[in-house]
């Protein structure tokens, strides 16, 4: 395959967020990925510990504006974009008043996990999906990063299957270490439906839906996987063998390796 057009989905991307192993990843990726050759555009959260003034954030008019309905409650879509200046690279931003401003990632300033989480993975995969469509702009490759980017492999291979942005698109997802500690809620299967899929297309979750159940359903609807941190649950990269889904085994800090694995799928 030579020019790609990768799309990188990502928890964290620094400098935006404080120093990490998935924010310095993602933000070396993107611009290893596109010194090779590669179209690439990035999503993240607009968490509320982003100073957008000091990191020139700014709301893209054209691409808000759009309610995301999720356990029948509206929740408006706010696009924000910057620049990573040396690399040449727009990040985009998903942002919300109920999930993402003066809210931080997994858990509040007490440590206490946030009761939404499971809500908020669906309003971001959707949030990202559907700003990708209004751009116009179809993705080869998806790779996706962390836990809050869990559904996409599933939304794309079910209700975006017949988007043209996605038709063609094949999906890698990179596991990291364990992010949240409580249980998703029960009514989480019925709760991610939308469009015209159904309870049949999103399948069963392993109950109860823990960190490693939502991560098995990621897997379970990707191309690819591969695992950003030595300390994986081993259990997960199992599964995604057992499965027949490709498992990167090599080392996954090459960018030259992780383009030639998007290669292979």
């Amino acid at each position: 395959m030579s020019e790609k057009k990768i799309l990188i989905i990502a928890d964290q991307i620094s400098p935006f967020v404080a120093q990490s192993p998935m924010a310095d990843y993602c933000r070396q990726l993107p611009q290893s990925i596109q010194e090779l050759g590669n179209d690439i555009r990035t999503f993240m959260p607009k968490w509320g510990n982003i100073n957008e003034r000091r990191n020139q954030l700014h709301e893209v008019i054209r691409l808000s504006g759009m309610n995301l309905i999720i356990d029948d409650t509206d929740h408006p879509l706010i696009i924000k974009v910057a620049s990573l200046q040396s690399a040449r690279i727009q990040v985009y931003f998903i942002d919300n008043e109920d999930y993402f401003q003066n809210r931080l990632q997994v858990t509040d300033k007490e440590g206490i996990e946030y009761q939404d989480n499971d809500e908020r993975t669906i309003f971001f995969a959707r949030g990202v999906l559907e700003t990708v469509k209004k751009l116009r702009w179809n993705p080869d490759i998806i790779h996706c990063h962390g836990w809050l980017s869990a559904l996409i492999p599933l939304y794309v291979k079910t209700a975006y299957r017949e988007e043209p942005a996605f038709r063609e698109s094949k999906i890698v997802y990179s596991l990291y270490d364990q992010a949240f500690k409580q249980d998703f809620h029960d009514k989480y299967p019925e709760i991610l439906l939308t469009k015209d899929m159904t309870a049949t297309d999103a399948g069963s979750f392993q109950t109860p839906i823990d960190y490693n159940s939502v991560m098995k359903k990621a897997i379970e609807f990707s191309d690819g996987i591969i695992c950003n941190s030595p300390s994986v649950d081993p259990s997960l990269p199992a599964f995604a063998k057992e499965k027949g889904i490709k498992v990167l085994d090599g080392d996954a800090s090459s960018a030259q390796t992780i383009n030639d694995f998007y290669s292979t799928i």
